[in-house]
């Protein structure tokens, strides 16, 4: 400093007297040479320290107070010299340096570099790397934030404003990262940790609204991290992927059930007995999961996933429905096989009365207006597809009982029957074996019913059948009447 004001005098003074006389003022200017060249390395130290501030004034806060009444002293200095500039046209070497400038673009880069330094894996090391990067940046903002608030204000004067100014430079740092991050080929799971960081981990306690950095931090302020435009995007293509993935895993699960239809061993009852499979279960759980990931984002994205899971379910149903058919048909082909059709028939029945129960539950839970559009539209056309799977299945174990009893009933009212026949006791045992097996159908599927016989048969046919069962039931059958 003594340097420079001794060297800054002299020019004055020559500039005042011979202001034309360039080779005094080179001669001046080359004296004192190494001037600037201190000056430059004086800057470097301040910038290092500068760089480390957070650390510093932790551990050494004089050396930060030091550097920034440097700082201070120059920009005292560069007023001065700016003052007489406007007098006398004259401003000496190196000035104004803008070291207060130079300072905050110093902190800010170091802001910069301490965000993006935060990423310590990626997609193919780590299939969380984003959730992990997102924790690491919450974390290190919100320390150096505090300790921005608690020690740093202390070393620089108050009208640095250094608090705001750290936070409107880390809240910027964020914004561009987080650009960064939404312009990546992100997966649907990824999608959903940036977004529920940005909407909602960023303004929370967790951060933002954290208590030790109350008042000075008021999230109202703060503008948002991603543009309206970006998140639309982001959430776009989210419900894009997941329209895929629920596809994929519906068809998935489908087969899987198609699977154990055709087991030698009949199929899990629940806790009141009646058969069924895990199918329900695991399309439902499935729902529940990216529902209440949807839920930690948004109650609109909630609402949106919701009515896709409805509508997938819908289109779903119909499948199932097909395949239900082609499951019947494959079995009449060859009656001895699938061994257990009966039981896993009773259990596709059991899984509309369950898919029922699932879907109104699934609403009622997520849904806050059932007259939300395109939500409450749905339910009765499911409960439509699923009746009528119940039905053709109830069509179809009658249509067993009767293909098992035809032999023995046609035996009824001939010579042979009144010669001696057991076909009353087979009839009997039969039909009681078919009731145990339908005792397992839920209700309302299961029900006192007359007995419906295929209405592909003949009417005579029909006739004959019932006038059989009539006489069987005079034989005192308690499982036929």
């Amino acid at each position: 400093m003594d340097l420079e004001c001794s060297r800054d005098g002299l020019m004055y003074e020559q500039y005042r007297m011979d202001s034309g006389n360039t080779r005094d003022m080179t001669l001046i200017h080359g004296y004192f040479g190494s001037t600037q060249g201190l000056s430059d390395e004086l800057a470097k130290q301040l910038w290092m320290v500068l760089q480390r501030s957070l650390v510093t004034v932790r551990r050494d806060p004089t050396l930060l107070v030091s550097v920034v009444r440097i700082i201070e002293r120059e920009e005292k200095i560069d007023r001065r010299i700016l003052d007489r500039k406007k007098q006398t046209g004259f401003v000496p070497p190196g000035r104004p340096k803008n070291w207060k400038e130079k300072m905050f673009t110093i902190l800010e880069r170091t802001v910069t570099t301490r965000i993006e330094g935060t990423q310590a894996d990626t997609r193919e090391s780590d299939k969380m790397w984003l959730v992990r990067h997102l924790e690491i940046i919450r974390k290190y903002v919100l320390d150096d934030l505090i300790v921005a608030k608690n020690l740093m204000v202390q070393c620089f004067p108050p009208h640095y404003e250094i608090f705001k100014n750290l936070l409107n430079m880390y809240h910027q740092a964020l914004s561009t990262r987080m650009q960064e991050l939404a312009s990546e080929d992100l997966e649907a799971n990824e999608i959903v940790s940036l977004l529920t960081w940005v909407l909602n981990t960023y303004t929370s306690t967790e951060m933002m609204r954290n208590t030790e950095l109350a008042p000075e931090v008021d999230v109202g302020t703060l503008e948002p991290l991603l543009s309206a435009h970006v998140v639309s995007e982001l959430l776009d293509t989210y419900m894009s992927t997941l329209t895929s993935n629920i596809i994929a895993w519906l068809r998935k699960a489908l087969e899987t059930d198609k699977k154990d239809w055709v087991k030698e061993t009949e199929p899990e009852a629940d806790q009141d007995g009646y058969y069924q499979t895990t199918l329900p279960a695991i399309v439902f759980q499935m729902f529940e999961q990216n529902l209440q990931v949807a839920a930690q984002i948004s109650e609109d994205l909630k609402t949106k996933v919701l009515v896709l899971c409805l509508q997938q379910m819908n289109s779903f149903l119909s499948r199932y429905k097909d395949e239900a058919q082609l499951y019947k048909e494959e079995h009449l082909r060859n009656r001895q096989h699938p061994h257990c059709y009966v039981q896993y028939m009773i259990a596709i029945i059991n899984n509309c009365q369950t898919f029922k129960e699932s879907i109104v539950s699934l609403k009622r839970k997520y849904l806050k207006n059932e007259v939300e559009e395109g939500v409450s539209l749905s339910q009765p056309s499911m409960d439509g597809i699923l009746d009528a799977i119940a039905k053709e299945g109830c069509s179809g174990l009658l249509e067993e009982v009767f293909l098992d009893l035809e032999q023995h009933l046609n035996e009824l009212m001939t010579k042979k029957w009144l010669l001696g026949s057991n076909a009353v006791d087979i009839i009997c045992v039969t039909v009681e074996d078919y009731f145990n097996d339908f005792a397992k159908i839920k209700k309302p599927y299961k029900k006192v019913r007359r007995w419906d016989l295929p209405q592909s048969l003949p009417s005579e046919a029909r006739e004959s059948r019932l006038l059989s069962l009539a006489t069987c039931a005079a034989f005192s059958c308690t499982a036929c009447t």
